[in-house]
């Protein structure tokens, strides 16, 4: 009897957790679809004829007589399979229209600098910050976290007086340099970097290696997964820039992609849904090759001490 009951007991518990599993699963489902649905309808709308998107969607876009947004009395019709597949939107942002390509060009010069040179200068200040402490590096340190916490609309007056003052306002150099020297990846990587047990570092000093050599082979080997991290959510927050390149750039020639976006009319909704969908291609394609790191190292900066 006893038996018996132990197995009943054990038999309703793993239903519990089967059901439990079964929920969360569910639960998570229903968020991801929420999540992904904006990105997945864009990009089946891209291959939508134009009367097809302004039969399901025009409604939307109506304004009225005195130009202003006409309010939206019918349901709008949202699909995901197109009624007849078409690349016209592509065709003419890839091949008739050079100014798309032009933003598309001017959002990649804009922002792999910034998170080439950033990376590199976060580097090298949390090898310093992480290596040699001391009561003004951990002031410094603590101004790198109070900046990170500010965000860009609180500096950019600032940003835009110095870019004035060293006549750098209108090119490119009044939105990189600021990004280039950007606190969020000097506190991420100090903080992986001050992991690194000491004890192996003190090894190789007294195997007789340099600065040079536990920087390039402990250092960064160990915070390989931190370094994606860095690189795919810096990448993200750049190519997704608004204000910078509003305020800095006045020069539209200039502007990249995710302005662009914006400005686009009412009568090429087909052609923004096909914009959008090229400027998507770059920051999936980076997150879906580093996702493993990125997980990584998001991991294992989180649960770290000083």
């Amino acid at each position: 009897m006893r038996k018996k009951r132990t197995d009943n007991k054990l038999l309703r518990s793993r239903r519990r957790r089967v059901i439990k599993i079964a929920l969360l699963t569910l639960w998570a489902a229903a968020f991801a679809f929420l999540f992904l649905m904006p990105t997945v309808l864009t990009i089946t709308n891209s291959f939508m004829s134009a009367s097809e998107i302004t039969a399901n969607y025009g409604v939307i876009f109506e304004t009225t007589k005195s130009g202003g947004k006409a309010y939206i009395s019918e349901r709008v019709n949202l699909k995901f399979i197109p009624d007849k597949v078409t690349f016209k939107q592509y065709i003419t942002v890839l091949l008739k229209s050079p100014e798309y390509l032009l933003k598309f060009w001017n959002s990649v010069i804009l922002v792999v600098p910034i998170v080439i040179f950033q990376v590199l200068i976060a580097l090298s200040a949390a090898y310093s910050f992480s290596r040699f402490r001391g009561k003004g590096k951990e002031v410094i340190f603590f101004a790198y976290i109070v900046l990170m916490l500010m965000p860009y609309q609180v500096t950019l007056v600032p940003n835009y007086l110095v870019a004035e003052k060293l006549g750098l306002l209108g090119s490119r150099w009044a939105v990189i340099l600021p990004g280039v020297f950007s606190p969020f990846s000097v506190f991420i990587l100090t903080k992986c970097m001050r992991r690194i047990p000491e004890d192996m570092i003190e090894a190789a000093r007294l195997d007789g290696a340099s600065e040079w050599h536990i920087f390039t082979r402990i250092c960064l080997p160990m915070c390989r997964g931190a370094i994606y991290s860095v690189v795919i959510l810096v990448f993200i927050d750049y190519w997704n820039m608004v204000e910078q390149a509003l305020i800095m750039l006045p020069d539209t020639d200039m502007q990249p992609l995710s302005i662009f976006l914006s400005k686009i009319n009412a009568g090429e909704i087909g052609l923004a849904f096909a914009v959008a969908t090229i400027y998507m291609v770059p920051t999936i394609l980076l997150f879906l090759h580093g996702e493993e790191h990125l997980v990584e190292g998001i991991t294992y900066s989180g649960g770290l001490k000083g």
